[in-house]
């Protein structure tokens, strides 16, 4: 999955909740926390999460220090030279 396809699916889930909040006006039940405003505020927080998602994952996979395997790895690599 792209970061272009999860920011489509985020707006996705932003529309839904839009249409969710209509629907509760319709049923003349109001929410004082539960606007436009804070829908938007919280796609926005969604939205900012996927780069920061994507960059942590790549520094995760990147990472010479989490498993037995991957520390060998790299003491191979620095005695090889090239780390």
């Amino acid at each position: 999955m792209t970061a272009e396809k999860l920011k489509q699916y985020i707006g996705l889930f932003g529309g839904w909740l839009g249409a969710v909040l209509l629907f509760l006006q319709a049923l003349d039940i109001n929410f004082k926390h539960f606007n436009d405003d804070t829908i938007n505020a919280f796609i926005a927080v969604l939205t900012a999460s996927v780069p920061f998602i994507l960059v942590a994952y790549g520094v995760y996979k990147n990472s010479y220090l989490l498993s037995k395997k991957a520390k060998e790895q790299e003491k191979e690599l620095q005695k090889k030279g090239l780390k």
